[in-house]
């Protein structure tokens, strides 16, 4: 079985009800060397992605392909999204790479659509990209914050699903995944961040504020599953208690989605042997 259908999530699905230190896809007794085995697996699996992207790549600039691949990384504070890009996005030639990440939006974002700033970062065609922090943000601190009215952000569901069916028909596929951390294992985290000094910048005192709404987070969460896990678009659910299993988890769902792009490298519109001839007698 594919790991994307064993962590695919949809209707009826609740974070918990899924355990954040399982490791579902690795086999039992994995847990002695489990980091060295981790970093030595998305080695290999970065060679296919850089691989798969290369292909991308060279198919939209030469024969107009119009695919490209968008991953989606939501997480509650700590969860890993930047370890998460680092280790496995870092896999990719940042040539066909966009990243772009999503905080508190700007006056200017604020007087457009909320997904105004989300297709203005969209990767253009025959690029990955990666949104750490996403749309989804509008309708989680939004929600759990009351920013905004009710009637406002449960519109946004529909909303949401329609954008994707849009992008999806367009030729980009869409890997949704939510970092699935546990309450103890983000205040360890925010722990290591408070005793480490080089750790000190990722800390935000706001995040301990944050923590009180941990239930109405996870509501959030399920309600997002719940609306917005479609066939065009499903979310996947990656526990992320363990890093080395968060790593691999993410690494490998990129390359089934890539795989199943059914990626060659482009034809030449010209004979390579021909070419290889005039080259041998050129002066």
């Amino acid at each position: 079985m594919l790991l994307s259908d064993l962590l695919r999530a949809g209707p009826g699905t609740s974070l918990a009800g899924i355990d954040p230190r399982s490791t579902p896809g690795v086999k039992p007794g994995r847990s002695k060397d489990a980091k060295e085995w981790s970093r030595r697996e998305v080695a290999k699996i970065g060679a296919d992605l850089a691989r798969y992207q290369e292909m991308l790549f060279a198919n939209a600039k030469t024969a107009g392909d119009l695919r490209r691949v968008l991953l989606v990384l939501q997480a509650p504070d700590c969860g890993g999204k930047d370890g998460t890009v680092k280790n496995v996005a870092g896999q990719f030639n940042p040539i066909g790479l966009r990243i772009a990440g999503f905080g508190a939006p700007t006056k200017e974002e604020l007087a457009h659509p909320f997904l105004w700033r989300i297709r203005n970062a969209l990767p253009p065609a025959g690029y990955v990209g990666v949104f750490n922090r996403s749309h989804y943000e509008d309708v989680l601190v939004v929600r759990v914050r009351g920013l905004v009215p009710r009637r406002v952000w449960a519109r946004r569901y529909d909303t949401i699903n329609k954008f994707e069916a849009e992008l999806a028909g367009s030729g980009l596929t869409l890997v949704k995944v939510i970092l699935h951390i546990s309450y103890e294992e983000q205040r360890a985290r925010l722990a290591e961040r408070l005793t480490d000094p080089e750790k000190y910048w990722k800390y935000n005192p706001g995040d301990i504020d944050e923590r009180g709404y941990w239930r109405d987070y996870q509501e959030a969460y399920d309600a997002i599953i719940e609306k917005c896990s479609t066939e065009a678009a499903p979310f996947h659910v990656v526990p992320a208690d363990r890093k080395w299993y968060r790593n691999w988890a993410v690494a490998s769902l990129l390359r089934e989605h890539l795989a199943g792009l059914g990626l060659k490298y482009p034809e030449p519109d010209f004979d390579p042997q021909k070419e290889l001839e005039r080259l041998e007698t050129a002066t």
